[in-house]
């Protein structure tokens, strides 16, 4: 059967058709024959209480020079596709969480919204790792620069991170003889008055911060270990780290078994999850990548398999 998918997300000129997981779920899409149309934020508006959305129908491609043409642009109800996906990435800001509030109202009309919007609204990706205690290394989130720079007294190396970056921005290592303690911790705090997290550093970022991938619940058996450039701390791609895949450990599907009953229950279908070493760090809601990266080292096809839950788990309901 031919279902219609429409795909929130950035411009899909902007992206990077290599390594963009979003293309991936569009050609998974499309090799089943799905109709798929893509929006932006700016393409959605309530009118007298109706959702309207002007959408692209489009045909997507693997060639990296024209991934994409345009079949046909028109305006649709909110209830014209069978399934939604939220793939716009961050900033995580306002426009991104009215965006949330227009795509419930879609949700209470009768089409799935994939992930939840709800669920990506209320799921800081920072915070919402903090729900798993077992999984998480010592921590503080506050905005008293006092009790911040207790913590780095009492661990001496510690990370210190904003709790709406993103791709590695703006995250500090503070060794024990940091000089610059205390700029930092008024810089991320805006001076006292913006919340932020320090954790305690993990030596085990020299072998990579792994991203797992996760659809409903249930972990791609490999992730994507992003290994920092010489003298860096942060593993993200976006920060100049490299891919390396690797399997599974017992410790990963220990994290994985122990975060699987809070994804199912709050909708969060797809999602990545940032494991260094022992630890559960960040829990990706809004917009996971890696699709491209962990299916070219281990021959996989997760966007495939995405799309197949969706047609079993999510059409049939």
């Amino acid at each position: 059967m031919s279902y219609k998918i429409g795909i929130l997300m950035d411009p899909i000129e902007s992206i990077n058709p290599k390594k963009d997981s979003t293309l991936a779920m569009m050609l998974a899409a499309n090799r089943r024959n799905w109709q798929v149309s893509v929006f932006s934020q700016s393409d959605v508006r309530v009118e007298n209480s109706h959702i309207l959305i002007k959408r692209r129908q489009v045909i997507p491609s693997d060639n990296h020079n024209k991934w994409f043409s345009v079949e046909r642009e028109d305006e649709v109800n909110g209830d014209f596709f069978d399934a939604v996906l939220m793939r716009k990435d961050p900033p995580f800001n306002m426009e991104y969480i009215y965006a949330t509030y227009l795509l419930e109202m879609i949700e209470a009309n009768g089409t799935p919204v994939l992930n939840k919007p709800g669920s990506i609204r209320d799921c800081n990706e920072k915070l919402f790792a903090l729900r798993f205690p077992e999984c998480v290394p010592e921590h503080i989130v506050s905005k008293d620069q006092d009790k911040l720079r207790e913590f780095h007294a009492k661990h001496g190396d510690v990370i210190y991170k904003p709790l709406d970056g993103m791709g590695g921005t703006s995250i500090f290592r503070a060794g024990k003889k940091e000089h610059n303690l205390a700029v930092i911790i008024e810089t991320l705090t805006q001076n006292g008055r913006v919340q932020t997290m320090a954790q305690k550093y993990i030596p085990a970022i020299v072998d990579g911060d792994t991203r797992i991938l996760l659809i409903n619940g249930d972990p791609v058996p490999y992730g994507l270990a992003r290994i920092p450039l010489a003298g860096e701390t942060r593993g993200n791609l976006a920060a100049g780290g490299s891919g390396v895949g690797r399997e599974l450990t017992d410790r990963d599907r220990f994290i994985c078994e122990q975060l699987s009953p809070t994804l199912k229950e709050k909708g969060l279908y797809f999602v990545g999850i940032d494991v260094i070493g022992d630890y559960l760090t960040e829990i990706n809601v809004t917009c996971p990548t890696c699709i491209r990266e962990l299916d070219a080292a281990f021959n996989l096809d997760i966007a495939s398999d995405f799309m197949q839950f969706i047609e079993d788990e999510i059409f049939s309901h």
